[in-house]
């Protein structure tokens, strides 16, 4: 195959999979990542009109208390809560800014991991390099921090190694996974972005054991059972691929999947 065509069919496996278990709403602007002053000019956007109606609602009603000069501590409540309200629309770089906000004031490993988490995601969807590599560079600030008090938080640390792969040290990056594979071997977020990142620099057969691994781990991983019929498919196991992609299928009946399965189906034809 092609290698324009491979690049092509390991970003949609990511992309159209992460897309589908995310809300449907769009991503707010650049704009929303401040890092000023807490003025009103400084917050974000209200959400877009394509945000759930329940979710839109919720979070309108919680901004205009936020705005409402209300003691520290409550805007700091519902900073909290704005965050995961935008974080459930898929409008991460409002998630962003509210779990900062709340941080600030709580200073707690929770409120920490919350900020980490939400820079993690939108640093995951970013497609501006340069927004991309400031949240990076966020997101391992603040998951090291996480990482300082607990170690052994092996979701985080393979959470800051995809970090490194955007940016000059992405060996780093590869070396803390392994890390993690070394302390649990059968952690399945860990297994995951190896076979991922073996299918994305062409070592097939390592994204095959890789996600074969992840398979044996939990049958049930969506992203994975999809990625591993790209990796048969790029290997040239076109009757492991079919029988894959078939088995995807009857996973999940979501149109987005189907469809993806299906362009994968017509590749072996």
């Amino acid at each position: 195959m092609r290698k324009n065509r491979i690049i092509l069919l390991v970003v949609s496996a990511v992309l159209i999979v992460a897309l589908y278990f995310l809300p449907k709403a769009v991503v707010e602007n650049d704009s929303q990542l401040q890092t000023g002053p807490e003025t009103k000019s400084a917050l974000p956007a209200s959400p877009h009109t394509q945000t759930p109606k329940s979710i839109r609602h919720n979070i309108n009603r919680l901004r205009t208390r936020y705005l409402s000069n209300l003691p520290e501590e409550k805007n700091a409540i519902f900073a909290d809560s704005l965050a995961g309200l935008y974080n459930q629309a898929g409008l991460f770089d409002s998630a962003v800014w509210f779990a900062e906000r709340a941080n600030a004031f709580f200073n707690t490993d929770e409120s920490l991991l919350k900020a980490g988490n939400a820079c993690y995601e939108a640093y995951t969807f970013a497609i501006n390099g340069e927004k991309q590599n400031a949240l990076a560079e966020k997101t391992r600030e603040l998951f090291g921090k996480v990482l300082e008090k607990n170690p052994d938080n092996l979701e985080v640390k393979t959470k800051m190694a995809m970090t490194f792969l955007s940016s000059k040290s992405p060996m780093r990056g590869i070396a803390m996974l392994r890390e993690v594979l070394e302390k649990d071997p059968k952690n399945e977020l860990a297994l995951f972005n190896m076979g991922m990142l073996s299918i994305q620099s062409g070592q097939y057969g390592k994204a095959v054991e890789w996600l074969e691994k992840l398979a044996g781990v939990n049958e049930g991983h969506l992203q994975g059972q999809l990625l591993l019929g790209v990796a048969y498919l790029n290997q040239g196991e076109k009757t492991k691929a079919r029988q894959q992609f078939e088995k995807v299928k009857k996973m999940d009946k979501d149109p987005s999947v189907q469809a993806t399965v299906d362009s994968y189906l017509n590749e072996l034809k």
